[in-house]
């Protein structure tokens, strides 16, 4: 009797530690952001002036697109708008190059995470219907560089950008300018990377599918709204009432969904930089460091620890939003973690593919560095014309 019951106790927790374990692998970036948030507030302990790390503005601009996008996609605005431009190609090629720049384009309107998170099962649906699943690691790869360089363009393309555009004030029409140069060499490297497809038979399956028209326009007008808040065009605190209240009433399910850990990342890493910002003999060493070559040290930042933390910490020590803005950015390709957005892919595709993590690891880290190398050389040429 004992044994049973020990049993039974032991199955009970089984459940319980594989929830804990499941949470841990969904947030690591969040729960990182906590630890080291934590260890910096013993060296500088809680006082008044943590209220000035937050940016409000930010988190605020973050949290109302995340909810409006997450309305759109339960509708399925995305899918059926990215369907129907796939189904006007019919070769493996052209079918390719739609599902990277829907990806692309996507990320400059709803962010890179989202783009991803939205674009991804459409690449794994036609693939997979067509049985051309030897195409599914590089459209993954070449979907992961999409989102996280065609979000570059724009402010809210790519948290980070989101986070900068706000924090130095930067103008809509200067951001642009800066963004443009590495923005028009991404779509040329991902336009030849693509060509490379073999030009197969292509057909994607006939799914009816229709909008409910007066959803689809009030999330429409939703989503203008929260791009008004992050053009500065009205004041923030209006769609933090707004939006919740909207989504409260026709969908609680986008509200509930919004992606928090990303917003807690956020509110941890403003802690962990604002608090390192503090220390001298930290702020001495970037503050060289930056002023040596603020793209360089910006991007490389990146690839050890992801480009929205790099961004948050360095914002602190320079005021060369320029560079930093490009070199956060180019820093998205490289290793698996330069980008929180990468992490979605991959876990995307080991979901599909288990048994070609490696495989996947492999094209992923040929296509970033390539990608890397090449817009960074790019862009420290032009500096010195």
């Amino acid at each position: 009797m004992p044994e049973t019951s020990g049993r039974d106790a032991s199955t009970s927790r089984a459940p319980f530690f594989t929830l804990i374990a499941g949470f841990i692998k969904k947030n690591t970036v969040m729960l990182i952001a906590l630890f080291v948030a934590a260890v910096t507030a013993f060296i500088v302990p809680p006082d008044k002036e943590y209220l000035k790390y937050f940016d409000l503005r930010t988190l605020t601009c973050l949290f109302c697109v995340l909810a409006v996008v997450g309305a759109l996609r339960n509708i399925r605005f995305f899918y059926i708008l990215a369907r129907r431009i796939v189904r006007v190609f019919r070769t493996a090629k052209l079918c390719t190059l739609a599902l990277v720049y829907i990806t692309f384009i996507g990320s400059m309107l709803i962010a890179n995470d989202m783009a991803l998170l939205t674009f991804l099962p459409l690449g794994y649906f036609v693939l997979s219907a067509t049985h051309k699943e030897k195409h599914m690691a590089f459209t993954f790869v070449m979907q992961n560089i999409a989102a996280n360089l065609g979000g570059m363009l724009t402010p809210f393309g790519n948290p980070q950008n989101l986070y900068l555009y706000s924090k130095f004030a930067i103008p809509t029409g200067e951001f642009m300018g800066i963004m443009l140069p590495p923005f028009l060499v991404a779509v040329g490297l991902i336009t030849v990377c693509c060509l490379f497809v073999k030009n197969e038979p292509m057909e994607v399956p006939d799914e009816p599918v229709k909008l409910p028209p007066v959803r689809t326009g009030i999330y429409l007008a939703a989503f203008a709204l929260s791009i008004l808040i992050v053009f500065r065009g009205i004041p923030y605190w209006i769609g933090l009432i707004v939006i919740p209240v909207l989504l409260l009433i026709m969908d609680r399910r986008a509200l509930i969904g919004v992606d928090y850990p990303l917003l807690l990342t956020f509110v941890f890493f403003f802690i962990f930089s604002g608090n390192m910002s503090r220390i001298p003999a930290v702020s001495r060493l970037f503050s060289g460091l930056l002023e040596k070559n603020t793209l360089l040290v910006s991007a490389l930042s990146c690839q050890v620890i992801s480009n929205v933390p790099s961004a948050i910490l360095l914002s602190q020590f320079t005021q060369n939003y320029a560079d930093l803005l490009v070199g956060v950015n180019i820093g998205g390709t490289g290793t698996l973690i330069a980008s929180l957005a990468s992490l979605i892919t991959f876990r995307e595709y080991c979901y599909h593919n288990p048994k070609k993590k490696l495989y996947y690891f492999g094209v992923f880290s040929a296509f970033n560095f390539a990608f890397l190398a090449i817009m960074l050389a790019f862009m420290l040429l032009i500096k010195r014309i």
